[in-house]
């Protein structure tokens, strides 16, 4: 008779959960993907979660990436997601995985994957709450399914062991939804926070062709109507005697109508659309080339983007109120407008004409808004061993 075979179950330290991971490049996957190298650094046994992006190979990691079945998100190229439970590969790979600490980073499909392993597991579930996720689905549901999936999603943190925000103001924005239970602030960081001498910051602009006396501006992130690039096109419209060059990096849906209305002000010679970058290494040119970062953003909870941008020296232009703007004191680290073109235009005019007073702010920028994440994860890896001390369970230990 033969006997059944024996699995023994793999034991691995983290479980990293979201359903966005690079190559999809936004604030929420640098972010996943960083806490996923600084984890296996430092403890080893990470394990990324992640619907695949077809083509993609995730072998080239250090840590274990189990991805599973995916489709398109309507209306949110390149957004995927998928249920994790109809992938019999992934389902294999979890069976014989135990993890000591599990933390999910969205509130769907990989988020909800993760509370049912913790529940199976016996062990917690962290989860960030980084997205003002109510403007996401209000622009392409009815209020009544909105309000249904914004009750879905604070059940989803009220199921969750311990609940994070990554910036003081995002608590104002968990509340606004209906979740009471207790919020932790723990902030993201920057892998751009290095000390770079003045030479990188010339050289750059050599690599991307732009003259020393240049006044760049430079936005990055998703082109959606949600952040806010009206404003910014509209403002440099009603500049047009002022010498600038105007970047954009990013893709998104609105990014034809973008074009078209630069197009329709006449900005043409001085606005240049890049598209999408994932080489890390081009995105730090394109900051340390810039001189000033556009990001007035209404939508966004704690981007970063402006953190990056301010490792380089290139101090934000933030909307004064937007929960993401908080960071800044203005004229200090930063610049707050209100949300009305006149009044950025103004603001730009006299920055445009005032270099130095802008290099000062982005150099205050970088030593006030900007950490480490090497910092950001030592601190996140202590919490963990917290919760887990509290709860009676095996510690993460660091590597020797």
């Amino acid at each position: 008779m033969t006997k059944p075979t024996i699995f023994s179950p793999e034991q691995a330290n983290v479980g990293l959960f979201c359903d966005v991971f690079p190559p999809v490049m936004d604030g929420v996957s640098v972010c996943m993907e960083n806490y996923a190298y600084w984890m296996q650094k430092k403890v080893g046994g990470v394990a990324v979660i992640t619907p695949n992006v077809p083509g993609t190979d995730y072998s080239v990691h250090d840590y274990k990436v189990y991805d599973y079945f995916s489709i398109p998100v309507p209306m949110r190229a390149p957004y995927v997601t998928g249920i994790a439970e109809i992938d019999p590969t992934y389902l294999a790979k979890i069976a014989t995985t135990r993890f000591k600490i599990l933390h999910a980073h969205c509130p769907f499909a990989s988020g909800k994957a993760a509370l049912r392993i913790g529940r199976m597991q016996k062990i917690p579930v962290v989860a960030t709450f980084h997205s003002k996720y109510r403007d996401d689905f209000a622009r392409v549901l009815p209020k009544l399914a909105v309000d249904a999936v914004i009750d879905s999603i604070v059940e989803f943190y009220e199921r969750a062991d311990l609940v994070w925000v990554p910036q003081e103001s995002v608590v104002d924005v968990i509340r606004e939804y209906g979740f009471k239970g207790h919020v932790e602030v723990m902030d993201n960081g920057s892998d751009l926070a290095a000390d770079y001498p003045e030479k990188f910051f010339v050289e750059a602009r050599q690599r991307l062709g732009i003259a020393p006396e240049e006044f760049v501006l430079l936005f990055v992130g998703q082109h959606i109507w949600e952040k806010n690039p009206r404003l910014i096109i509209e403002s440099l419209a009603l500049i047009p005697d002022v010498p600038f060059r105007m970047y954009f990096v990013g893709v998104g849906y609105a990014a034809e109508e973008m074009k078209k209305l630069v197009t329709e002000r006449g900005l043409d010679n001085k606005v240049t659309f890049v598209g999408s970058i994932t080489d890390r290494a081009k995105l730090t040119d394109y900051y340390a080339a810039s001189d000033l970062f556009l990001f007035p953003s209404l939508y966004d909870n704690a981007p970063l983007v402006v953190r990056e941008a301010a490792a380089l020296h290139s101090p934000a232009v933030m909307a004064r109120g937007a929960t993401a703007a908080t960071i800044l004191k203005d004229g200090e680290n930063g610049f707050l407008v209100e949300n009305d073109p006149d009044k950025m235009a103004q603001l730009l005019r006299t920055l445009i004409h005032d270099p130095e007073r802008v290099h000062r702010v982005g150099v205050q920028a970088s030593k006030t808004i900007v950490r480490s994440w090497e910092d950001c994860v030592e601190e996140v890896l202590d919490r963990y061993n917290a919760l887990l001390k509290s709860r009676g369970l095996p510690l993460i230990e660091r590597r020797a």
